[in-house]
């Protein structure tokens, strides 16, 4: 028995893999450019095996079926596609005390896995589609969600780069205070100097900026109803301060 496709078949679905490759790695494009932990590989990748896993469901049983008796569901692969795209998903989630990294990547994911299979299932306009829906939410929601006012219980990361010695951390901790702010977490990411030995210092003293020289990075989480914009204009204009970023809002000192 001749399994195989005819050749107008087989550029068919060449093509549609070729659209899966195109999209998904639009997506991922967008998550390279971002440095998301999932990008332009992984979401090319996941949207290609999707169209695939979709093709051979489609067309990789022709010669079953011309046994009697036999039916298949092809929609039970897409099913699978579905629930088993959920552990590279949770691969890229962090949880690190009550906040939480990589949802929305793991979206994204997601995302591109139906772009992937609605390409393998011949459904072209729909892939394209959400394609561009993906973007407009990824670059048009971006922009309207800085706009909606923060809640007084919703925390806010700032990082601070301060140069060590001079107070700046206390002076900032300060002008949280007064600006209404309640401090949540304080935690030094990594003291920039060339002493390799003030490491083990700054993680035994992580609030204790009153000696030593070099630069220190630390986050800030912060809770209150005021512009954390204006906090971080602010907190730039301690002496001793550096540097000061609100999201994607970066403030220097002058």
């Amino acid at each position: 028995m001749d399994l195989a496709l005819p050749p107008t078949q087989e550029l068919k679905l060449l093509l549609l893999l070729l659209l899966a490759l195109v999209l998904s790695a639009v997506i991922g494009l967008e998550r390279e450019i971002r440095q998301k932990s999932a990008g332009l590989r992984t979401h090319t990748l996941v949207g290609l095996g999707s169209a695939l896993f979709m093709l051979v469901s489609k067309y990789g049983f022709g010669d079953v079926l011309d046994i009697d008796h036999v039916v298949l569901d092809p929609s039970r692969v897409a099913a699978q596609v579905a629930s088993g795209i959920g552990f590279i998903g949770a691969g890229v989630i962090f949880v690190r005390r009550d906040a939480v990294r990589g949802l929305t990547t793991a979206a994204v994911v997601w995302v591109t896995a139906a772009v992937g299979m609605a390409c393998g299932a011949a459904l072209p306009l729909l892939a394209v589609s959400v394609t561009a829906a993906h973007l407009v939410v990824v670059f048009g929601f971006t922009a309207i969600s800085r706009r909606i006012p923060l809640s007084r219980h919703s925390p806010v990361e700032l990082r601070l780069l301060y140069q060590d010695g001079t107070g700046a951390l206390r002076r900032a901790l300060v002008a949280c205070t007064e600006a209404g702010f309640i401090v949540s977490e304080v935690a030094v990411d990594r003291p920039q100097t060339s002493d390799p030995g003030r490491d083990d210092r700054h993680d035994r003293r992580r609030d204790d900026d009153t000696d030593g020289e070099g630069e220190v990075a630390v986050r800030l989480g912060v809770r209150g109803s005021g512009s954390v914009t204006d906090l971080a204009a602010r907190l730039s204009e301690v002496p001793g301060m550096r540097q000061v970023t609100a999201g994607h809002e970066e403030f220097l000192a002058e």
